[in-house]
């Protein structure tokens, strides 16, 4: 049996690696970062399968709590703008309380259990994280809504013919009220503190997206328009009108996609802030 001197195997292997690396013997480069849209793929799969089986009966809560709120306000309202408002503002509340409040308490478990080191390890982008997070948690409210919608609609005789536009107001307003949820469970210091956040918000859209504008209190009418989700309800409200005015509509959908814009870059701003400490 030969004997190979040390030095040589050492040589030879450190050979091999510098070839394969292509370096000089120091660290191996990096793998480069994933890509935004694949990246954001691979998360919002991720979280899908995950959150399915969770949030199902969480789904079907805030459907019949919705529902329970128009059945309630048909005792007091009878018709015209008050109930287009009410049929509105109860089909948008289940996207607040799936894409708001759970989106709120689950990033802030996620930050209370070190959960954000996980994200942190892995080579995506912080807006494929947070954006991936958000549109499968208001993925979970499409059928939620579109029953509230029909409900509503049925029961206070409005008509079905332009539920269509939950198509663009599900999205828009779920990115709005998505990016709230994420921003206040990212940016609350601690994890209680981000559950009352989100429940404060959940409120918030019960109370100035459900009830109607004109009987609400001046001061409280002008902190509903600073609302996000107030777009979406205004643009679903005017569509029961028997001919829509469809420039206004468009109008209220691109306000809400606009706030949708900032709430979502402020959420990945306090990821990547979370993310360091």
């Amino acid at each position: 049996m030969s004997i190979v001197p040390a030095e040589a195997v050492s040589a030879r292997v450190r050979g091999a690696y510098d070839a394969r690396t292509g370096g000089d013997g120091g660290a191996a480069p990096l793998a480069p970062r994933a890509r935004l849209l694949p990246a954001l793929a691979a998360v919002y799969r991720a979280q899908l399968s995950r959150a399915r089986v969770a949030r199902i009966p969480l789904l079907f809560v805030a459907t019949f709590q919705s529902v329970g709120i128009m059945v309630l306000m048909r005792g007091v309202v009878d018709g015209g703008a008050e109930a287009r408002a009410v049929v509105a503002g109860s089909s948008v509340l289940v996207v607040a309380f799936v894409a708001l409040n759970l989106l709120a308490q689950y990033f802030g478990q996620l930050r209370a259990s070190g959960g954000l080191d996980h994200y942190a390890t892995l080579p995506v982008p912080p807006a494929a994280v947070v954006l991936g997070a958000a549109g499968a948690y208001a993925s979970f409210t499409v059928p939620g809504t579109v029953v509230t919608a029909v409900i509503g609609s049925v029961l206070f005789g409005l008509p079905l013919t332009h539920l269509w536009v939950l198509v663009a107001v599900i999205p828009l307003a779920g990115a709005a009220l998505a990016g709230l949820g994420a921003a206040l469970g990212l940016l609350a210091p601690r994890q209680e503190l981000a559950t009352l956040l989100g429940q404060l918000g959940m409120s918030a859209a019960l109370l100035l997206g459900v009830l109607p504008e004109g009987r609400l209190p001046g001061p409280i009418a002008l902190a509903r328009d600073l609302l996000p989700s107030t777009y979406g309800v205004e643009a679903f409200a005017r569509t029961f009108d028997r001919h829509p005015h469809w420039p206004t509509v468009a109008l209220d959908l691109a306000v809400c996609a606009a706030v949708g814009v900032v709430s979502l870059a402020v959420a990945t701003w306090a990821y990547r802030r979370a993310a360091v400490r």
